[in-house]
């Protein structure tokens, strides 16, 4: 693999190259070219091009890409070949979807312990997964192996959370749904994402549209 630095939205598209592919290989799908993965997801077949070939040329002109080898290649690509366990901090509206969102369901990550500060949440299962004081996360993060958190707590209370997570050593990422900064370790990669934020994209796109 090319030693290369890859943009964030680079990245994304290759996620999306990746979810297609796995369900046109659920269809039995045997070969798929540049420019059908782009009219499914509204690409220029020469950024999908571009974009696969960071990675090593896998397909051919003229014949186009093996489904299932260029699958298997972006799954080695995007996630290293193990199953990755995830802490969940919060479990109120949001955290109950991000939990039983369908997406999680995967073969490379699974979400193992569940933190909150509610008494009546703290010691049960939620949707088959053990919730645990946030107070408790250190310890729990550490014997369960866990490297990579997601927040969602309300914005007053994420950076304490943020806190107690990387408080174990064991913390190497954490996804970020509350809408405020968080002050982490220099090890520690962050990813936030904020609805609003997103929303108002979108809604600036749609009003200059066409201008």
């Amino acid at each position: 693999m090319k030693d290369v630095k890859v943009s964030e939205p680079t990245v994304e598209r290759l996620v999306k190259y990746h979810r297609l592919l796995e369900r046109v290989t659920g269809e039995g799908r045997k070969v798929i070219s540049s420019k059908e993965i782009g009219e499914m997801l509204s690409y220029k077949a020469s950024q999908v091009r571009k974009d696969l070939s960071y990675f090593g040329e896998i397909g051919k002109r003229g014949v186009g890409y093996h489904v299932d080898r260029l699958y298997r290649h972006l799954g080695a690509v995007l996630s290293s070949p193990r199953l990755w366990s995830i802490g969940l901090a919060g479990v109120g509206r949001l955290g109950e979807a991000i939990l039983g969102y369908k997406g999680f369901r995967s073969e490379k990550f699974q979400i193992k312990a569940l933190f909150d500060v509610d008494p009546a949440k703290i010691g049960t299962k939620i949707l088959g997964t053990p919730c645990y004081s946030i107070d408790d996360a250190p310890r729990v993060l550490r014997e369960q192996n866990i490297e990579v958190v997601i927040i969602s707590v309300p914005s007053g209370a994420a950076q304490y959370v943020a806190d107690r997570v990387t408080a174990s050593g064991n913390v190497k990422g954490i996804l970020n749904f509350s809408p405020v900064s968080l002050a982490l370790p220099d090890d520690v990669l962050l990813y936030s994402v904020d609805i609003s934020v997103e929303l108002e994209k979108l809604l600036f796109y749609l009003k200059h549209r066409g201008q």
